[in-house]
């Protein structure tokens, strides 16, 4: 494989420094954001504009709806087959995303993540959920998974019945799978990148920043669609997304908006605490400072780490 893989905490420009490596390396993008992936939500989830798709060929973006479910292993699976389409291409795969879990399943041959699901589990789990509440379907994982049901919060009901799913299925943890799938290490091939801020305060203003661009650019009424078209219930994919929820309470009456955009700024600010701790465990990563480096400093490390990398594991062409 040959790809390049953009990661980090939301507002570090992962994006722009995608689209522009992508460019120079012939590349095509390929989206590693769970929120991205579903359609009708635009401006929430920060897609990239008509301009910049235009600039580069995107992938796995809205290829599913907002009632549906998708895992990590089904976007490890999808993302793997379009990955191998772009380098059939001759082109390098710009993989740019901040989810976690979607880094691992395209980086780890994760084994399970070529199993099909079962839908009949699946809705058993989610029924199980709506009738006992979220707490209780949490303790169920905890007491056959206590590493994942660690790593999940109790209110993400989707990935929390994920993990019970795989261990049903499987008879065995996916915390285990999990660890078996990476101790042969990341497949060759992918140059992986992190881009962070050094200086926390100024990360919170580029966070500021990218709220009030999102409300000035039509958000509220984005979310104001989603709301009346019953999509902000529990359980959808949009009532976990940040970006949406914290517009309920507004959208009922119940709240200003001034007092739904400070929401909206300090859940991200959490979120993005959340990804970067998960992301600096990542030994595979190199890191790349946006508050001590150019974006042109920073395209010519990442294409110079790139090429390394591809050297070094004899994937060149």
């Amino acid at each position: 494989m040959r790809a390049v893989a953009v990661c980090g905490a939301t507002a570090t420009g992962k994006s722009k420094l995608a689209i522009r490596i992508a460019e120079t390396l012939n590349g095509e993008i390929v989206n590693c954001d769970s929120m991205q992936i579903y359609r009708g939500m635009e401006i929430g989830t920060a897609k990239p504009s008509p301009a910049d798709r235009a600039r580069v060929p995107h992938h796995m973006f809205d290829v599913a709806d907002i009632v549906d479910g998708y895992s990590a292993a089904e976007y490890g699976e999808a993302a793997r087959r379009v990955i191998d389409e772009i380098e059939s291409r001759g082109h390098v795969s710009v993989i740019c995303g901040g989810t976690g879990l979607y880094l691992d399943a395209v980086v780890y041959d994760n084994k399970y993540s070529v199993e099909d699901g079962d839908a009949t589990i699946r809705d058993e789990l989610y029924a199980y959920a709506a009738q006992n509440g979220a707490d209780a379907l949490h303790e169920r994982l905890a007491a056959v998974d206590k590493a994942s049901a660690d790593a999940i919060h109790k209110n993400n009901v989707r990935r929390v019945a994920r993990a019970l799913e795989i261990y049903i299925r499987t008879g065995r943890p996916k915390s285990e799978w999990d660890a078996e799938s990476r101790k042969d290490g990341i497949v060759p091939g992918i140059a992986v990148l992190g881009v962070r801020y050094r200086d926390r305060e100024r990360h919170r203003t580029a966070i500021r920043k990218r709220c009030e661009k999102m409300i000035k650019s039509g958000l509220v009424d984005e979310a104001r669609t989603l709301y009346e078209a019953g999509m902000l219930m529990n359980g959808s994919a949009a009532s976990q997304a940040i970006g949406y929820k914290e517009f309920v309470p507004y959208l009922r009456g119940e709240e200003t908006i001034d007092e739904a955009g400070d929401r909206l700024y300090y859940d991200t600010c959490r979120y993005a605490k959340r990804q970067a701790t998960w992301f600096y465990k990542k030994d595979y990563i190199k890191w790349l400072y946006a508050d001590e480096m150019s974006e042109d400093e920073m395209l010519a490390a990442a294409v110079e780490y790139y090429n390394e990398v591809v050297k070094t594991s004899g994937t060149a062409h």
